[in-house]
């Protein structure tokens, strides 16, 4: 691919370089998308779990999916499958590794241990590939874990290889995404110190109101909705009691307690004094005018969050889901309810992502 010539104010040519991407832990495609629209070639995906390959595929033209388990894949094939070459100035790595270990609400570390050294595999690619620019996102409990080492480990490796870093966590509403949504986020050169994180903007527009609703072309439905289009404007159903449950519930905003002293309605976990604020958002409604909450693999159940329409009797439909994560319309997902939902938790916002790729293009 070609790299561009446009003259700088000497009218001299100057090169700006032609930059791609490998995508490690690549899921759907949420970096990928986000760098792709920041102008970055897509040159393929790396993940473990083979329900992503139809959807990465599907919106990245071009690149490959790679279905192996990082930490059995050896450099050597990524090398012979996408055909890097080694000291890439203009080659970026992203590495954003599963986070159940480092996550603040897992409380079962030890059926997530897998995903607590991933870094260390991703570190592998670099030491031996010594790409331009390498990307982390990953939870703040990655900063924040006790005794861990493997971030101070990491960190130690990028200096030693000549690499000049900067991380920080982040708030997602501060680049873009209308969640409230708190990250960790490394940025690593090998050819420029001049590493910085995109301006964080406080944006009053970045409400749920701005992006979903009629007004922004969701029809209203129902729950159990099937939509078999590219759209995928679908929503899971609810038994009757939740859907009781959801139809009390106040809109916009409304919590669980509008039936806390209903015998039928009510919850055995929460049924006692002191129990009305014990995970208070399930069963809550969004608020049209803040940002939503965090978009999990789980969005689509009503009981898992405050994951409820604004003001609809149902849970979020898959769509509305990924536009509140910032993709693109245009963004196709394959699979099932389950599966597309999955997706789509699990992805970076692509407009975050998309103003990391722009901070270093732009160094």
């Amino acid at each position: 691919m070609p790299v561009n010539q446009v003259k700088n104010t000497n009218n001299q040519e100057k090169t700006i370089p032609t930059f791609k991407l490998v995508d490690f832990f690549c899921g759907a495609g949420g970096m990928s998308c986000g760098f792709s629209q920041a102008g970055v070639k897509i040159l393929g995906g790396i993940d473990i779990e083979k329900q992503f390959e139809k959807t990465y595929l599907k919106n990245h033209k071009g690149a490959k999916f790679i279905n192996k388990d990082i930490t059995k894949y050896q450099p050597e094939d990524l090398q012979n499958k996408l055909k890097i070459k080694k000291f890439d100035n203009e080659l970026i790595f992203i590495g954003c590794s599963p986070c159940q270990y480092w996550s603040k609400i897992n409380t079962l570390k030890h059926k997530s241990s897998y995903s607590s050294n991933l870094i260390g595999d991703f570190q592998r690619f670099i030491k031996y590939f010594m790409p331009g620019y390498v990307v982390v996102e990953n939870v703040p409990g990655l900063l924040n874990a006790k005794n861990n080492h493997t971030l101070l480990g990491f960190l130690d490796f990028l200096v030693f290889n000549g690499y000049k870093y900067e991380y920080k966590i982040i708030r997602t509403d501060q680049y873009g995404v209308p969640q409230r949504r708190k990250r960790f986020v490394l940025i690593a050169s090998r050819i420029s110190d001049k590493i910085s994180f995109p301006e964080p903007l406080d944006d009053e527009n970045l409400t749920v109101r701005n992006y979903i609703g009629e007004h922004n072309g969701f029809s209203k439905i129902p729950d159990g909705h099937i939509d078999l289009t590219d759209f995928n404007h679908s929503t899971s159903h609810l038994s009757p009691l939740n859907k009781r449950r959801i139809e009390i519930t106040p809109k916009d905003g409304g919590t669980r307690k509008a039936w806390k002293d209903d015998e039928e309605l009510q919850i055995d976990a929460y049924r006692g004094k002191g129990k009305d604020d014990i995970f208070k958002t399930i069963y809550g409604r969004l608020y049209w005018d803040k940002p939503a909450s965090t978009i999990t693999t789980r969005f689509i159940a009503t009981s898992c969050g405050r994951f409820a329409h604004p003001e609809e009797d149902r849970g979020l439909s898959l769509r509305e889901g990924a536009t509140l994560q910032t993709f693109p319309v245009t963004y196709k997902f394959i699979g099932g309810l389950v599966s597309v939902a999955k997706q789509i938790g699990n992805a970076v916002p692509p407009e975050m992502a998309r103003r990391i790729a722009v901070s270093i293009i732009n160094s």
